[in-house]
């Protein structure tokens, strides 16, 4: 490809007329971000840092939804949301590095990282099209790979950072990277066996967990396969994944269907939030899809018709309805990356999370990020008994305590991000918009009086010290 159509390209990279927009706005898209997502992790440096760092293994779906979003708000036509979500991604990868099982470094802002995450998506995109029966031709993959390559430049890497100047010369590079850069990660089998065991469950199954349940023991699997089968042969091969009988045929007609659907079916029911939204993945628009709210709709009536004829129990906890196991508490909201212990990179976690879904700027976020660290120590020094640098399950049961000045710090900074008129009150619209945009729930507390700061810290602190089920809060820290 020449220069002046590269350049011509990589400026129409954003926005309604770019390819990368049309195709990463379509709900098919998924596909193309859980195959990249499995080579990612394939990478040394990216899947050391899933491990130690990411809620991937806990909470594989919240990751894969933050993918999706955060490429919908770079490729956007806004440029202040792309320039803003671009900084925001660059801060919250700057807070992330160390030292791999192997004691190689890791760092999320290593150029060669970086470029292979862009490259992972462009190519799961062209593999999309492909298996989807509509193959891009080659001005078309030209045309995207010089958009990827535009995404990466906004990010900060200059000129395309890593990636070959050209699509000829990104065909070898990707190969290379393949069978010389890439290992069989712990992050992939975390990635591969635990996203499809984890699928959350659609709105009429959701009061019946056991049924759920038994549907995703059957379905997982056979999702697992299919990706599975969508990867490169050559990589396959290197990491010892079989593909199950009958898998390449399952995975080219799930790909065929979702390009059939994208190409007849109404473009209202085929984009990115419509998938988002069903599974309760709330893209922090607040504005829900009108297919969606209508199949919840439909689907709390018959919820509740299947709740007269099959009741089930009320969630309760021991100890009182309002009151969950200390052991509970601790697996579902404080062990963020699921290595069975609490130490920073859980609560750096939890910090990334409330940041990125209220948006907050430079200054607020750095305060969240500040007094995450002050409750870390308040944690260590009260908590971490044999001295290791992290907490357990038990060291935490023991403990009389979460809460103290750095937690009432958190809670002070929440308040004051959701406080947008300055009223040292929040009023009910912005409280249930706080939960719509950031916490995914629409919650009937708040009633219709004003809430103060000391009573909204006292609540966040009942949920996070006092160990009291929430089903607001721990709709942001507990959602898979």
């Amino acid at each position: 490809m020449t220069e002046t159509a590269d350049t011509t390209a990589g400026a129409a990279a954003f926005g309604e007329d770019s390819l990368l927009h049309r195709l990463c706005n379509e709900a098919r898209w998924g596909l193309a971000a859980t195959r990249a997502s499995i080579l990612e992790a394939a990478h040394p440096q990216i899947g050391a840092a899933l491990i130690d760092h990411s809620t991937f293994v806990a909470h594989p779906w919240r990751r894969l939804r933050n993918t999706v979003v955060s490429t919908q708000r770079i490729v956007g036509g806004d440029e202040e949301v792309r320039d803003k979500e671009a900084t925001r991604l660059n801060r919250m990868h700057s807070r992330i590095s160390g030292i791999d099982s192997r004691g190689r470094p890791y760092d999320a802002m290593d150029p060669e990282a970086r470029a292979w995450v862009v490259a992972t998506l462009f190519e799961s995109t062209v593999a999309m099209c492909r298996l989807g029966g509509e193959p891009l031709d080659q001005a078309s993959q030209e045309r995207l790979y010089a958009e990827f390559r535009a995404f990466l430049g906004h990010m900060g890497d200059e000129d395309g950072g890593r990636l070959p100047a050209t699509l000829a010369e990104f065909w070898p590079y990707y190969e290379k990277m393949i069978l010389e850069g890439l290992e069989n990660t712990e992050a992939v089998h975390a990635v591969l066996y635990r996203l499809f065991a984890e699928v959350p469950a659609p709105p009429l199954l959701r009061d019946h967990p056991a049924t759920w349940a038994a549907v995703r023991a059957l379905a997982g699997p056979l999702a697992t396969a299919i990706t599975v089968a969508s990867l490169p042969e050559s990589y396959r091969r290197q990491a010892y994944l079989s593909t199950l009988p009958g898998a390449r045929v399952l995975m080219h007609g799930a790909y065929l269907t979702a390009g059939l659907a994208t190409r007849w079916l109404p473009s209202s029911w085929t984009r990115a939030e419509i998938l988002l939204d069903a599974l309760g993945l709330d893209t922090g628009t607040g504005s829900g899809s009108p297919v969606v709210e209508s199949l919840r709709g439909h689907a709390g009536k018959v919820g509740a018709l299947l709740r007269l004829v099959t009741p089930v129990p009320a969630r309760s906890w021991p100890g009182g309805a309002a009151r969950r196991p200390a052991e509970r508490f601790f697996a579902e909201v404080l062990d963020q990356t699921g290595d069975g212990y609490l130490d920073w990179p859980d609560l750096a976690a939890m910090a990334r999370e409330i940041a990125s879904r209220l948006d907050l700027d430079e200054q607020a976020e750095d305060r969240l990020f500040t007094a995450y660290a002050a409750w870390w120590e308040e944690l260590r020094t009260a908590m971490d008994a044999d001295g290791d640098g992290r907490i357990d399950g038990q060291e935490y049961a023991t403990a009389t305590t979460l809460a103290g000045r750095a937690l009432i710090e958190i809670a002070e900074v929440l308040f004051d991000a959701v406080d947008t008129d300055g009223s040292q009150t929040i009023s009910p619209e912005e409280y249930r918009s706080l939960f719509r945009t950031t916490f995914d729930h629409d919650p009937a507390a708040g009633g219709s009086a004003e809430l103060s700061r000391s009573a909204f810290i006292r609540e966040f602190l009942a949920f996070m010290a006092g160990r009291h089920h929430s089903a607001a809060y721990e709709n942001l820290l507990t959602q898979t």
